[in-house]
């Protein structure tokens, strides 16, 4: 049976390497970018889900969560500036999961299938992060426990999750962080001396949507190398 996938962000980066590291298998892929609508609006994530429906034909089996802002939110900034970022990044990098979560736990159900959900997190759910991005490290913190939960919740439906979480990694985002941080001053927290490939992420993701055993569900697995270790 051809398996039904819906990647979020998948257009760039981290994204676009899942969707590559998927193109070999024998399933089909729905990936959405930007254009199909800012994440922080409360009512795109039911729209992409619809949308991936329609495109693949009313069965949705895995759904990858891998959207996500890494914006600075000063907290020098005025008041209403900084709650605007901070309710910016929670609304796209945990809320909208979330969304989407529900939506894909709710289909499964129904229909009494098995699911499985990958949700892209980050060491700084772990560790935090810098302080111009506490927002940050609580939306993947948040996602972190949205996952475990989940995964508590549904294994007895055949309803798993699991949660990935890269260190720096070389996108766009990762690429400007580095330059403005003093790039060898932050590679030489890294023991393996460079940050994670995209594909590097994209195999991990793979691997928990195809391949894990059913007794990994709540597996949080890292990808940082050996920056942070638990």
């Amino acid at each position: 049976m051809t398996l039904h996938i819906l990647v979020t962000g998948g257009s760039r980066g981290i994204g676009a390497a899942i969707v590559d590291e998927l193109s070999d298998d024998n399933v089909l892929v729905h990936a959405t970018s930007s254009a199909d609508g800012d994440l922080s609006d409360p009512a795109v994530p039911s729209q992409i889900w619809e949308a991936a429906m329609e495109q693949m034909g009313g069965r949705i089996d895995i759904l990858i969560n891998n959207a996500g802002v890494f914006e600075p939110n000063p907290i020098e900034s005025s008041d209403i500036e900084w709650l605007d970022g901070w309710e910016r990044t929670m609304a796209i990098n945990l809320t909208a999961s979330a969304q989407l979560c529900r939506l894909a736990v709710l289909h499964w159900l129904e229909r009494g299938q098995e699911g499985r959900i990958i949700n892209v997190a980050s060491r700084a759910g772990h560790r935090g992060d810098s302080p111009l991005h506490w927002h940050y490290a609580a939306s993947k913190g948040g996602m972190l426990a949205m996952t475990k939960t989940i995964a508590r919740g549904y294994a007895s439906k055949q309803i798993y999750a699991f949660a990935i979480c890269p260190g720096f990694t070389m996108t766009g985002m990762a690429d400007d962080y580095l330059a403005s941080r003093g790039g060898d001053k932050l590679l030489a927290d890294i023991p393996l001396g460079r940050v994670a490939m995209p594909e590097e992420v994209a195999t991990m993701v793979r691997f928990c949507a195809l391949e894990a055993p059913p007794s990994m569900t709540g597996a949080v697995l890292d990808v940082n190398g050996a920056s942070y270790v638990r």
